[in-house]
């Protein structure tokens, strides 16, 4: 199945949304649209020199959702902020991404695209997964990987939606919602209206996560509710010594809107 608005006037009001937010982008950036097997996939590109750096969103969260971090991080790297191919966003999915391996093929694609061989990524949520699986699959293409909340140490089950419907009422809240979420609001109600077609849920295995052979740092919420973040530590911490976890006392899944400098500082070390 291949992700697509539910209608023309949905998609025409969400992308009108999604252009109001991009001229919020506070460095100077170039627009891409990389090809891939899967479909045209828009990347943003800003900083003038250093290292590649790829971003990856949340569900639902595009390239835009960075904003608050890109101006440190275009200033140490050269930033690719990219839309996930198959939801809401400027890319433009072609092809169903039905495996694991398609996730990781999509990203070697938008890489060869960019003209990397090598890059280093930073994810949240679904972002991680991606970055992680990456790193596992097409370990040659991943220098580094910075994984904020990341999916893939457990089944996400109704917890999950339940604690969601409770974060789109804090969204709804313009006093107690924060800057971040008044300014990505339009793009977060205007994306229910996408249906996004993922692969079936993936727990990455004791081989795989052994298989990570990059520096990797994975911040995890205390109080996640898609995962259990002190035994998803302790699981890790025997299996690769290449792999640093970190537990946030007090933190939800939330953690990059409740805490962006800490995310952009995690980032910034790798």
């Amino acid at each position: 199945m291949i992700g697509a608005f539910t209608g023309e006037q949905a998609e025409t009001r969400y992308l009108a949304a999604y252009d109001e937010v991009a001229r919020l982008w506070p460095v100077p950036v170039r627009d891409l649209d990389v090809r891939t097997r899967f479909g045209p996939t828009r990347v943003r590109v800003s900083g003038e020199s250093g290292p590649p750096l790829v971003l990856l969103p949340g569900i639902m969260g595009t390239s835009l959702s960075w904003y608050p971090h890109v101006a440190e991080l275009a200033g140490r790297f050269r930033v690719h902020a990219v839309d996930t191919i198959g939801e809401p966003g400027r890319s433009r999915q072609t092809a169903p991404v039905v495996t694991n391996d398609d996730c990781a093929w999509w990203l070697t694609d938008v890489l060869d695209g960019l003209g990397h061989d090598q890059a280093r990524f930073a994810g949240v949520s679904r972002g991680g997964w991606l970055a992680l699986n990456l790193a596992i699959r097409a370990p040659a293409r991943v220098a580094g990987v910075t994984a904020i909340e990341p999916a893939g140490f457990a089944i996400i089950g109704s917890g999950f939606l339940l604690w969601s419907l409770g974060e789109m009422l804090r969204w709804l809240r313009p006093r107690a919602a924060g800057d971040v979420r008044r300014v990505l609001r339009p793009l977060l109600f205007g994306g229910l209206r996408y249906r996004a077609h993922h692969p079936p849920q993936h727990v990455f295995t004791d081989d795989e996560l052994r298989a990570i052979a990059a520096p990797t740092r994975i911040v995890l919420a205390e109080r996640s509710v898609i995962h259990r973040a002190r035994e998803v530590a302790a699981r890790i911490g025997p299996l690769n010594p290449l792999v640093d976890v970190e537990v946030v006392r007090h933190a939800t899944h939330a953690l990059s809107l409740q805490d962006p400098e800490l995310v952009t500082r995690r980032v910034l070390d790798g």
